[in-house]
């Protein structure tokens, strides 16, 4: 009865020492905007400075601190299939029938040994094995982002998230990555497909998003179980 008390200590003891699981972490909060540089004061007689638009150019973002419409659609579809087959047989069968007269003299040193029988071996193995995977993924979304810097090459790097509240579950889309101006189209947005390096995370928070995990004790069962 002692032994069946303790156990159930010796379980949560084991449990507190073994290495902390480490969950992964949606990606972090955008990074905000560097300082915009004030604009030049207007020239006297001036109607346009260095910090206004051109007369002929669209407004697309193009500093920083700007803001553009990311339209995310991602679509990916990944299969693979695998098989092996394999096989080996092999037999082996040995006896001496005349040997110098020699055969007969191992005859008479145990009666059970018989020269003409001495070897009779056989082997046969096989293996086949087969796998297969598959993986879908569609993602549509449409994000408002930040220019948060101008690379010297022209090209922009960008950052931006929202939070959607529904019955106190969290729906958080974060992204960012690289884009190009011309990229960009007349209405100041660009495709997802377009980001150099993105990193776009879609993941939830709340009683929905803890359900669909395991209990804490059933992880840490699952992470020291040895069998």
């Amino acid at each position: 009865m002692r032994t069946w008390a303790v156990l159930p200590i010796l379980l949560m003891l084991v449990g507190c020492v073994t290495q902390r699981i480490v969950e992964p972490q949606p990606h972090s909060a955008p990074i905000a905007a560097r300082q915009v540089q004030p604009e030049q004061p207007q020239a006297p007689g001036s109607l346009w400075t260095e910090g206004r638009g051109s007369l002929f150019r669209d407004n697309k973002a193009r500093r920083v601190g700007d803001i553009v419409t990311v339209a995310i659609y991602e679509q990916a579809s990944a299969s693979k299939q695998a098989s092996t087959a394999t096989g080996r047989s092999s037999s082996m069968s040995a006896g001496l029938t005349n040997l110098f007269g020699i055969e007969g003299n191992i005859g008479n040193l145990n009666k059970f040994i018989d020269p003409t029988s001495l070897i009779d071996t056989s082997y046969e193995n096989a293996f086949d094995g087969s796998g297969s995977t598959s993986r879908k993924e569609d993602l549509v979304a449409t994000l408002t982002a930040q220019v948060i810097e101008e690379l010297p090459n022209g090209n922009l790097c960008i950052a931006g998230g929202k939070t959607v509240t529904v019955n106190r579950e969290d729906q958080i889309i974060l992204l960012e990555g690289i884009i190009r101006p011309e990229d960009i189209s007349a209405r100041n947005v660009v495709s997802s497909k377009h980001i150099l390096d993105a990193k776009i995370a879609y993941t939830g928070k709340g009683v929905i998003s803890d359900k669909q995990r395991p209990g804490w004790m059933t992880r840490v069962l699952d992470h020291i179980w040895p069998f």
